[in-house]
């Protein structure tokens, strides 16, 4: 399986970012495989809107099956679901205890999108 962790770093000793499409990194592992890549989020994390739509979709583009991640807000959560990509949420621990948490069944696939920030229109 193909899985993306959102990661404040491009190391399996970094830390998991709770943030999704404001990532600094996400680190792609294939569970089958072993291999890792890494790809840099920093156009997102400087996007004045669309930050998770876009990192949703840039995940979709790269073959994605899986995301754990923290915190991830319903549009971004939409193309998710719309590409088939199973979310996990997970908020501590480096990017190697996320993969092992996900091999090891620990990880429980979300049932919710976390609620939009506060916005045009929206309460702070």
């Amino acid at each position: 399986m193909k899985i993306a962790i959102s990661a404040r770093g491009p190391v399996l000793s970094s830390e998991l970012d709770p943030r999704f499409g404001r990532a600094s990194y996400f680190v792609v592992a294939d569970t089958e495989s072993g291999q890792l890549s890494v790809h840099d989020n920093s156009q997102n994390v400087r996007a004045a809107h669309g930050a998770g739509t876009r990192a949703a979709q840039d995940l979709a583009n790269l073959g994605v099956e899986a995301v754990i991640t923290g915190n991830i807000g319903p549009n971004a959560a939409g193309v998710l679901g719309a590409a088939d990509i199973t979310v996990y949420k997970q908020t501590w621990g480096t990017v190697r205890d996320a993969i092992e948490q996900l091999k090891s069944g620990r990880l429980r696939e979300s049932a919710q999108a976390g609620a939009p920030g506060p916005g045009p229109g929206r309460p702070l």
